[in-house]
C-alpha cells in the first residue's frame, strides 16, 4: 500500500492522490502489516487500525474541502501544508462513494456525529441520511453491537428537576475504582419523565403540561418538537413497529372526564392516535387476581413488543403481559416458577439482557435468581442465568424490590441496581462483586444523594447510541429542547 500524499498540483485539475480504493478494500479484510491469515487481528485491533487510517484520511479531506471552498489548495513543504492561491474550487472524487460508506458504517455512532460536523459536506450529507442511520443500526444489531455504545439515562421521580442525567455503561465496566464515570447532564425547558427508549431515542413525557411528549436522541442532540398526546398516562411504553417502519407510543390515557382509553400514537408527518382494545388490567384494581409490576413496558428489539410482569395475588405464579405494536394486540405467557415460600410483597423485576427478556426473583430470603428467555415468547426457553447471594451492602429490609438487571457484557459481568439503591457489577463466573464509582455531582439533582451512595428515587433507562433522528420519519428536528446542563458554582 502506497504512502498518503498531500501534494496537490495547481496547474492542472486538482486531484489529491490518497490511499487507493483497492488498498482500503484489502484493509477491510486484513490490515497489510499482518503478513499471513494466521496473524489476522482481533476485531478490536482491526477497528483501531481502521480508525487510524480514517482519521488520517478525514483530516486530509477536511483540509482540502475547507481550502477548496476558499479558492485555495494545499501543497506540502517538508511535511507541513501551505495555502496557495488556485482557481480550482471543487475537488474531484477521491474514493468511490460505496467504499466510503462501507468504512463509515464500521465506526461507532458517537464518532460519526463528530465526523459529521468536522469533515466535509458530502460526509455530513451521508451520515445525516435516514438510510445510513438505518444501515448503521442494522449492522450494529446484527454484526457489531460495539457500534452503538450502551448508556443509561435517568430522571428524578420525587423532585421536579428539569435535568436528565446520562452516563456510559462501557465506562462503568472499564473504569478502575479510583476513576469515576462522569454523569453528563442535560437540561430541558420543563420537568420531563422518561417513558421508554428504542434505537437510541428516548421518549420524554412533559409532567407539567401533561399532554405533551418529545423524542430525543442524546447522541446526536436532536429532538422532535413537543407533540400533543392527549392526556395523562399510567401504563405506557415506547417502541418500534419493524413491519411498518413506525415508532409508536402506547398508553392508557386518563381523560379529564375521569374515563380512560387505551391508545397507540404513531410518530410521523401526520402523527395520530389510534384507539385499540382496552388494556387487560387497571391500576390499583383490587378485584383483579393479578397485578402489573411497573408502569413502563420494556421494548424487546426485533419483536415489536412492549412487556410487563404480572404477579398473581393468589399464588406464587408470574407471567409476562405483552403488547404487539405491529398487530396492536395483547398476549400473555408464563415466566419461570417461583418458590412458594418467597415473600409475596417482594416484587420480581423484568429487564433486558443481551436483547432477551430477563427476570429476577428473591429466593429463600438468601439470594436472587436470574432467568433469561432465549427465544422470545417461548416459555420453555427460560434458562437459569445466575444465583447471586445477598450482600449486606445490597439488601434493604424495607424494600419491596429485588435486584434490577440493567446490562450484561459478553464476559458474563452483570450491571444491576440493588434494593439498597447501589449499582453493582456482578461477575457471574467467580461470584465477585464491585461497586462502580459514578460521579453525579453535576446532575443538578441537589436533593438526591450521590449515585455512588445510592440511586434514591431516580428512575433509570438503558439506551444505545444511534444516528436515528426524528426527521428520518417525518418529524421536524431541533436541538433547543435539551441542552447540556452547566451547574452554577
Amino acid at each position: 500500500m502506497g504512502p498518503i500524499q498531500t501534494k496537490f498540483n495547481c496547474s492542472s485539475p486538482v486531484r489529491p492522490c490518497l490511499l487507493p480504493s483497492s488498498s482500503f478494500s484489502f484493509f477491510l479484510r486484513r490490515p497489510p502489516f499482518f503478513s499471513s491469515p494466521s496473524e489476522a487481528p482481533t476485531p478490536i485491533i482491526r477497528f483501531l487500525c481502521l480508525r487510524v487510517l480514517l482519521v488520517s484520511y478525514s483530516a486530509i479531506v477536511f483540509l482540502y474541502d475547507t481550502v477548496a471552498r476558499k479558492g485555495k489548495v494545499v501543497t506540502t513543504t517538508e511535511g507541513w501544508p501551505e495555502l496557495l492561491r488556485c482557481t480550482t474550487t471543487k475537488p474531484p472524487p477521491i474514493l468511490p462513494g460505496e467504499l466510503i460508506e462501507e468504512i463509515l458504517l464500521r465506526i461507532p455512532a458517537s464518532s460519526l456525529v463528530r465526523l459529521r460536523n468536522s469533515v466535509c459536506s458530502s460526509w455530513r450529507t451521508l451520515i445525516s441520511s435516514s438510510q445510513f442511520a438505518k444501515d448503521h443500526l442494522r449492522r450494529s444489531m446484527a454484526v457489531d453491537p460495539a457500534l452503538t455504545h450502551p448508556c443509561i439515562a435517568y430522571y428524578s421521580s420525587s423532585y421536579s428537576y428539569t435535568t436528565i442525567g446520562t452516563f456510559s455503561v462501557r465506562y462503568v465496566f472499564e473504569n478502575p475504582p479510583h476513576e469515576p464515570t462522569k454523569v453528563v447532564p442535560y437540561e430541558g425547558r420543563c420537568y420531563r419523565s422518561i417513558i421508554g427508549s428504542c434505537h437510541g431515542l428516548l421518549c420524554l413525557h412533559d409532567e407539567e403540561l401533561e399532554d405533551r411528549a418529545i423524542l430525543w436522541n442524546p447522541c446526536t442532540g436532536f429532538t422532535s418538537p413537543p407533540l400533543e398526546i392527549g392526556g395523562i398516562f399510567y401504563y405506557c411504553g415506547f417502541g418500534y413497529d419493524h413491519v411498518n417502519d413506525k415508532y409508536k407510543l402506547f398508553g392508557i390515557v386518563n381523560k379529564k372526564s375521569g374515563e380512560s382509553v387505551t391508545r397507540i400514537f404513531t410518530f410521523g408527518p401526520k402523527s395520530k392516535w389510534r384507539t385499540i382494545q382496552d388494556f387487560p388490567y387497571r391500576l390499583h384494581d383490587s378485584d383483579s387476581k393479578d397485578c402489573v409490576v411497573g408502569l413502563v413496558g420494556l421494548f424487546v428489539s426485533g419483536t415489536g413488543t412492549l412487556n410487563w410482569l404480572l404477579r398473581s395475588r393468589l399464588s406464587s405464579s408470574v407471567a409476562v403481559l405483552s403488547v404487539d405494536l405491529v398487530k396492536e394486540t395483547y398476549s400473555q405467557f408464563s415466566a419461570p416458577s417461583r418458590d412458594s415460600d418467597d415473600k409475596e410483597f417482594v416484587l420480581p423485576r423484568l429487564g433486558i439482557l443481551r436483547g432477551c427478556l430477563a427476570v429476577c426473583y428473591e429466593t429463600k430470603k438468601t439470594h436472587w435468581t436470574f432467568w433469561l428467555m432465549k427465544e422470545y415468547g417461548v416459555p420453555q426457553s427460560w434458562t437459569k442465568l445466575a444465583i447471586i447471594p445477598h450482600h449486606p451492602l445490597l439488601v434493604n429490609p424495607v424494600s419491596c424490590y429485588v435486584l434490577l438487571p440493567m446490562y450484561m457484557l459478553t464476559n458474563d459481568v452483570l450491571l444491576a441496581k440493588s434494593p439498597s439503591g447501589k449499582f453493582v457489577l456482578c461477575n457471574l463466573n467467580d461470584g465477585s462483586i464491585e461497586f462502580p464509582n459514578i460521579d453525579s455531582s453535576g446532575d443538578g439533582m441537589t436533593k438526591h444523594r450521590p449515585l455512588s451512595r445510592g440511586s434514591g428515587s431516580r428512575i433509570f433507562h438503558v439506551y444505545h447510541e444511534s444516528l436515528v433522528s426524528p426527521s428520518h420519519f417525518g418529524l421536524p428536528s431541533c436541538s433547543s429542547e435539551m441542552r447540556l446542563f452547566k451547574p452554577t458554582l
